[in-house]
């Protein structure tokens, strides 16, 4: 599964600020069982808005994480809060299709 996001950078903060606690964070997140990866989208044409994609083996396994978090995660979300508006468009299951072309197809 997906976990998605949108962040929002306020004025005077950058969304390479952002892009190193995510970092940060996401190095710590990344140790917890059934982690996948993270990935960080600027959104072309705006630079001060991002997109956050987390992939889980399975949604017990991000709220597994979620539910008890690291301080030093906490610490680092917590720094970055009052920079960014942060807007959850939601978790999405596996895709039950995929349509590949070109070059990346297998």
């Amino acid at each position: 599964m997906i976990y998605v996001f949108e962040v929002g950078i306020r004025p005077g903060y950058t969304a390479e600020a952002y892009a190193d606690a995510w970092a940060r964070a996401s190095e710590i997140i990344q140790s917890a069982p059934g982690a996948r990866g993270t990935r960080l989208h600027r959104k072309i044409g705006d630079t001060n808005v991002l997109l956050a994609i987390a992939s889980w083996e399975s949604k017990a396994d991000r709220d597994a994480m979620d539910a008890v978090p690291s301080a030093t995660v906490r610490r680092i979300i917590e720094e970055a809060a009052e920079f960014v508006d942060i807007r959850v468009i939601g978790e999405f299951e596996d895709p039950e299709w995929i349509v590949k072309l070109g070059d990346d197809a297998d």
